[in-house]
């Protein structure tokens, strides 16, 4: 009879360092605090903003990036209309300082496209570094007849084919058509005796 050879493993803090998971609703406040950190907190007007204002994200396509049970990433996708052309509007992605160098962002990113893939959604567009977002895939070339409402660069302004051809012809403004969101319902405060 052989005996069986115990093999031991060390996990190790970067052996498995974050988990992606769908969005819940607890993560909201956390959510909003890194969004705060990694935008400011005037980030309610931007430009794409106004496309998630009283919106709620795409079905399925909310993720959260949880490290020792804190939420370290955070990355949403929306229903827009490109010019009569149905997509989805990627953003914002943010990642927490402190967990930037794990690969975060590359995997919400990766994670993020290949459920939007799995939904059967044809287009992502979003408003971001080129050289960053390029390695996924994004680009200018078929956003040059697409606009936002409010100021943007140009060269910003970026997309993603999940299926070729998916965008041919689209232009004119980018607009929300996704599900309005349901408005936070806050406790009744206690009266003072």
């Amino acid at each position: 009879m052989t005996a069986l050879r115990k093999t031991n493993i060390a996990l190790t803090p970067k052996a498995a360092p974050f988990a992606i998971r769908a969005e819940q609703a607890s993560d909201v406040v956390a959510r909003e605090a890194l969004l705060d950190a990694s935008f400011g907190e005037n980030r309610s007007l931007r430009t794409c903003q106004r496309l998630r204002d009283g919106r709620a994200p795409a079905e399925g396509l909310a993720f959260s990036a949880v490290r020792q049970g804190k939420l370290v990433g955070t990355l949403r996708l929306w229903h827009v209309s490109a010019g009569g052309t149905r997509a989805l509007m990627l953003g914002p992605l943010a990642v927490d300082s402190t967990s930037r160098t794990l690969g975060v962002g590359t995997a919400l990113m990766d994670h993020a496209l290949a459920a939007a893939t799995a939904r059967g959604h044809r287009a992502v567009i979003l408003l971001g570094d080129a050289p960053y977002y390029a390695r996924f895939g994004f680009s200018v070339l078929k956003t040059a007849e697409l606009s936002l409402p409010g100021p943007f660069e140009r060269d910003r302004l970026l997309a993603l084919e999940l299926h070729e051809g998916a965008l041919d012809g689209a232009r004119g403004m980018i607009v929300p058509t996704g599900s309005k969101a349901n408005p936070v319902r806050r406790a009744p405060r206690a009266r003072a005796a």
